[in-house]
């Protein structure tokens, strides 16, 4: 695990660096740059340009050099107790140098205030993205009088028996930890902890609690074992459509097993026996053909995700969600009639379905890739699940929930779950992204949804990301402005670097606009037909 670094404005950056400044930053002022402007902070949550002239200097001493040159803009006002810590550092496809840096104040991380800043190859600082709170707004926060951990995590479980009606079976809880929360201009001391539970219902919820009185500020839903020994082998399947399958196992005299060996650390399937327990037990077969219609779900859900897995390494690098080959688990047969699929936080789980409203979940490609997707998410950008961060969240699994589905022998259709929605009724889906009004979605960013059902309507507000990639995509006239396609191939590899390299958790879709159109920048060129068309398909849907 690489250990996290703090750049800290106390002394080296800030003090030094103010008045004696690098090359790379010496003349930062002087180069073009674009920049948004948070209306509420008066911070800026984009710049992007050729933000520093070419350097040999250190990643991290090329970013720094430069938020000291922008100390005032960035609103670093008070060195002696900001902060800021290196939570990651890649290098991409095309060279850059990506840093993810972690707002610190007084030492304690502002919650979801985290920064991306890209470097090219050349040394340049390319872009800056992210949400920062002013120290102005910090320094009202006290950090010396707060309750200790223990009650908060009591807050937390009396908060959760009083929701679900009664305690619920902990898979993993998360110790709490002190963070400074912001909402509605104001800032306080919290604690916050994540909860993985099953039973009564399952959820992987996100507490922040107040360190003064353990009242609950905010929480939302994030839902989105010994191997066995033997030699792989590829085994014959159905799925649940009656379709043939070949199945990648693992086999030995115990019987055939849904492992696959053959891609990272493995793609492991469950049966859930219609219990509310993960993972269940590791599929076993005894004659090594999964033809049985049980088996159905089975097949269709390890298939399903070694085809997602194999999608994002071929077309995008990326082994496994986290990129770096993580286990894939999948549960089938989960519960009774259980009308959901979603993403533990550590796995992938499918009802049946009723048979009404949904047949067994994991019949549908499109729906695998979505709940695969939101891992990719979790492991990139964070996004919170809430309001625009949310819903952009929602929408990057269904845009590449499409796109799987179309790499596989067909063109995408552009619905998600049209395989498994209401079994008995033929031509409908659960989402359109060529027309969410279908839906009910907004399909332009003036009809936005701002209530708080569905967590400020992470599954309505999808919409609009939705239309924006299908006309990126496609192409097409939206309130009067006309899109030229760039093909699903290019849609893809511009959003999936929008997510990989640009997103931090708190990104609003004005945000989202601006990072997709950077990252098309470093793929195509800025005066290139594809960054025209992502201009062009996000006006077209409000964003500009």
């Amino acid at each position: 695990m690489k250990k996290n670094r703090t750049i800290s404005f106390c002394f080296v950056v800030v003090l030094t660096l103010l008045n004696f400044p690098s090359a790379a930053a010496a003349s930062a002022s002087s180069i073009s740059e674009k920049a948004i402007i948070d209306s509420e902070t008066g911070l800026p949550n984009f710049i992007a340009g050729k933000l520093t002239v070419p350097s040999q200097d250190k990643p991290d001493e090329i970013v720094r050099s430069y938020l000291a040159e922008k100390a005032k803009l960035y609103s670093i006002e008070n060195p002696r107790a900001e902060s800021f810590e290196i939570i990651s550092e890649t290098t991409d496809e095309l060279g850059f140098t990506n840093l993810k840096l972690q707002q610190l104040y007084n030492g304690i991380p502002v919650a979801g205030s985290v920064l991306s800043a890209h470097i090219d190859k050349t040394g340049v600082l390319t872009a800056v993205s992210g949400n920062l709170v002013p120290v102005s707004l910090l320094e009202t926060v006290g950090t010396s009088a707060f309750l200790p951990p223990a009650k908060a995590a009591a807050a937390v479980s009396a908060d959760l028996a009083a929701k679900l009606g009664s305690a619920p079976k902990i898979v993993q809880a998360e110790n709490p930890s002190l963070v400074i929360f912001v909402e509605a201009g104001k800032a306080r001391l919290a604690y916050s902890s994540e909860v993985e539970f099953l039973d009564p219902e399952p959820g992987n919820m996100r507490y922040f609690i107040d360190a003064e009185n353990a009242g609950i500020l905010t929480a939302y839903n994030q839902i989105h074992q010994v191997d066995p020994v033997g030699k792989d082998a590829v085994a014959a399947g159905k799925g649940l459509r009656g379709d043939k399958k070949s199945v990648q196992t693992v086999k030995n005299g115990e019987g055939t097993f849904l492992m696959d060996r053959t891609r990272g650390k493995g793609i492991l399937t469950y049966d859930g026996a219609n219990l509310l327990e993960l993972p269940g037990k590791l599929w076993k077969d005894g004659d090594g053909v999964f033809n049985k219609a049980y088996d159905g779900a089975a097949v269709d859900a390890h298939v399903y995700a070694g085809q997602t897995y194999d999608y994002f390494k071929t077309l995008h690098g990326r082994t496994s969600y986290d990129g770096k080959g993580a286990r894939v688990i999948s549960t089938v047969h989960y519960g009774t009639d259980y009308n959901n699929a979603f993403w533990s936080g550590s796995q992938m789980v499918y009802g049946d379905g009723d048979g009404i409203l949904f047949s067994p979940l994991s019949g549908s490609l499109d729906v695998v890739a979505h709940e695969l997707t939101h891992a990719v998410t979790a492991s990139t950008a964070n996004l919170v699940y809430q309001g625009d961060s949310g819903a952009i969240n929602e929408s990057i699994s269904d845009v590449f929930g499409a796109l799987v589905e179309g790499h596989y022998g067909k063109r995408p259709d552009w619905l998600i779950g049209e395989d498994i929605y209401t079994p008995k009724q033929k031509g409908d889906a659960l989402r359109s992204l060529a027309d969410p009004t279908v839906q009910g979605q907004p399909d332009h960013y003036t009809k936005i949804y701002r209530g708080t059902d569905d967590y400020g309507g992470v599954h309505i507000n999808s919409g609009i990301g939705n239309k924006a990639a299908f006309l990126m995509a496609n192409g097409g006239t939206h309130y009067s402005v006309t899109v030229e396609g760039i093909g699903a191939g290019k849609t893809g590899k511009v959003l999936y670097r929008t997510l990989s390299q640009y997103l931090t958790p708190n990104t609003t879709y004005r945000q989202y606009q601006a990072a997709a159109v950077q990252a098309a920048t470093d793929l195509y060129g800025a005066s290139s037909k594809e960054v025209a068309s992502v201009k062009a398909a996000f006006a077209a849907v409000g964003l500009k």
